[in-house]
């Protein structure tokens, strides 16, 4: 069974819309406050469901590669925020604990004025079969990837 380009369409963006609801329930209902790199991996979701709905309006492959290039780059965040997680390389130095305190005054320091709560992008906060969100959203991203580039070739 060959799927054609609209349910192909809604299965990539519908993948994506189904990431934000996750990734919406795991913030709001399990409390669990997204980091920077969390946010980063959101806003190629969003716009791969914005492409999805004119992808499904306008005939042709460029909506379709557009959603392949949105997946792929939420799959890249992914793979990046991965490697910032298990220690293969440096995050950025506003939310890893890598950065030290030789930057902060002592008024700083003692300040109550500093924002709190900030979630660090080194730390995994839940995992499943030893993967984090994080590469659960990249081994998702890379596979809607794929249905993108099956709509972008099939022009039925």
């Amino acid at each position: 069974m060959t799927l054609n380009r609209p349910a192909l369409i809604l299965l990539a963006a519908g993948g994506s819309a189904a990431m934000m609801i996750g990734a919406l329930l795991f913030q709001y209902v399990g409390d669990m406050a997204p980091c920077k790199l969390c946010y980063w991996q959101r806003y190629p979701h969003i716009a791969a469901i914005g492409i999805g709905v004119l992808a499904l309006m306008v005939p042709g492959r460029g909506f379709p590669l557009l959603g392949a290039l949105a997946a792929a780059t939420t799959g890249a965040i992914g793979v990046y925020h991965t490697g910032v997680e298990r220690g293969w390389w440096p995050g950025p130095e506003s939310c890893t604990g890598g950065g030290g305190l030789g930057g902060l005054s002592g008024s700083d320091l003692l300040s109550l004025d500093t924002p709190t709560g900030v979630v660090m992008c080194d730390e995994v906060p839940w995992e499943m079969f030893g993967l984090s969100m994080a590469s659960w959203n990249a081994v998702a991203a890379f596979g809607f990837v794929l249905i993108w580039l099956l709509a972008a070739r099939n022009r039925v």
